[in-house]
């Protein structure tokens, strides 16, 4: 089939070299020349693991190129996929659709009057639910409006686009489920759902799961924090936890928190959207829940104050990560990069070293140091906070690293390091939540 992609950021472009390597015919368009150019030499603007090869693949095969023409883009094909951002409005959190609207309004001016088949223009950005209804004005009687959410995690996007849990179309009509089950035919001879519902339920879906993921995300670090009061272990306890079927391991995985560009701002948007609806109430635990995961970032500062005796005056911390996850340069609500920052305006001599995000990190705070390797990072360091879970630092020789810095203790906000490793190599290690690894809360420090 032909098909466009209209937004060629990190979800556009992701899905363009996906669907090129199904063996679709793609055109993808932005307005961003540089990034134009970039993606047309087979070069990911981002970084993010198997994406390189397959886009390159995909270029090569040219079964996928690149324009920053709408109007090529609305002659090139009857099916448009529109993939632009919906970032948060500053003050209030609500998704901010221009994007989405000035995408599908361009199109709209540049679709040929006359045409051989009907044109489908199928959005996958992430919008309040009522959005396909809105925009379908928009479009009059030029196209038919579905809706497609994306469900790709960062650092695992192109395992998602290429092998899906499931994929869900919500439209109005049977020709354009006929059209979407074209589309994703390859993908569905291999055995993943195709879930056909109604536009708003689509909205729903992406909005739903991602609130429900960010909730047990902050169920397992509020638990964390009774644990450090009560002296339980938070590792056994989510392990315990997610033995029950209807709970499930996922997601309970104790640390610094959620961030990047989905959780914070989908939540806050939902929340926003349904408040919007008169249904607040129905809601109101997803602030507390986005509060939850904003204080552990408060209180891995606090840890860390308290381990230097109070205060960060001249002190040297070392940070392992900026990315707000392993596998990504995106450091957008990064953890990581709001705990390095917080203690280097508390007197801190901060240095970060991050693999893949340190050009991004540096661009948004421009205060930090970033060092080109972990040992420059670390030396003479008072404190190491581990606040990515990048494998490499997993895979570090603690011993050695002992050798660098002036006193060996390192918090392991993410909860993978080998604690038993670390303490025989004369490390101090503390984990929130467990109790031989942290320092219990005290009059109401931790």
């Amino acid at each position: 089939m032909r098909l466009t992609v209209i937004g060629t950021g990190y979800v556009g472009a992701v899905h363009a070299a996906c669907m090129a390597d199904l063996g679709h015919q793609v055109l993808g368009a932005d307005v961003d020349p540089e990034r134009i150019a970039a993606l047309t030499a087979g070069r990911p603007p981002f970084f993010e693991p198997g994406l390189g090869g397959l886009l390159k693949r995909a270029v090569d095969s040219g079964r996928l190129r690149f324009t920053t023409s709408t109007a090529e883009a609305a002659r090139f094909a009857a099916t448009h996929f529109v993939c632009v951002g919906t970032p948060p409005l500053p003050g209030s959190g609500a998704a901010d659709l221009r994007f989405v609207e000035a995408a599908v309004d361009e199109l709209t001016a540049h679709l040929p009057e006359e045409r051989d088949e009907r044109v489908l223009v199928v959005g996958r950005s992430t919008v309040p639910v009522g959005t396909t209804q809105r925009l379908a004005g928009r479009l009059g009687t030029a196209a038919d409006l579905a809706w497609n959410p994306e469900f790709l995690r960062e650092g695992c996007a192109v395992q998602d686009a290429t092998r899906p849990l499931r994929i869900v179309a919500g439209v109005g009509a049977a020709w354009a489920e006929a059209r979407l089950r074209e589309v994703y035919a390859p993908l569905t001879r291999l055995g993943t759902p195709f879930v056909a519902t109604d536009p708003a339920t689509a909205e729903l879906v992406k909005l739903a799961s991602n609130s429900f993921l960010a909730t047990k995300v902050s169920f397992i670090n509020a638990m964390a924090e009774i644990c450090d009061a009560t002296g339980a272990d938070v590792l056994t306890l989510a392990r315990a936890m997610g033995a029950d079927p209807r709970i499930g391991p996922g997601c309970l995985v104790p640390g610094l928190g959620f961030g990047g560009s989905c959780l914070p701002k989908d939540i806050r948007a939902f929340a926003a959207g349904v408040e919007d609806l008169g249904l607040g109430e129905s809601v109101a635990f997803l602030r507390q829940i986005d509060a939850i995961n904003s204080r552990q970032r408060l209180r891995t500062v606090e840890l860390a104050a308290h381990l230097v005796g109070g205060s960060f005056t001249g002190r040297r911390i070392g940070v392992l990560g900026a990315a707000f996850k392993p596998g990504s340069d995106d450091v957008r609500d990064s953890p990581a990069l709001a705990v390095a920052e917080a203690v280097r305006r508390r007197g801190a001599h901060v240095r970060v070293h991050d693999p893949e995000a340190a050009d991004n990190a540096r661009a948004v705070r421009p205060a930090l140091l970033f060092a080109p390797d972990v040992t420059k990072t670390c030396d003479q360091a008072d404190l190491v906070l581990h606040l990515t879970d990048w494998p490499q630092y997993r895979d570090l020789d603690p011993a050695e690293l002992a050798q660098v810095v002036r006193t060996p203790a390192i918090v392991d906000a993410r909860h993978t390091l080998d604690a038993a490793a670390w303490r025989a190599a004369g490390w101090t290690l503390h984990a929130p939540g467990r109790p031989r690894h942290a320092v219990r809360r005290q009059g109401g420090a931790p």
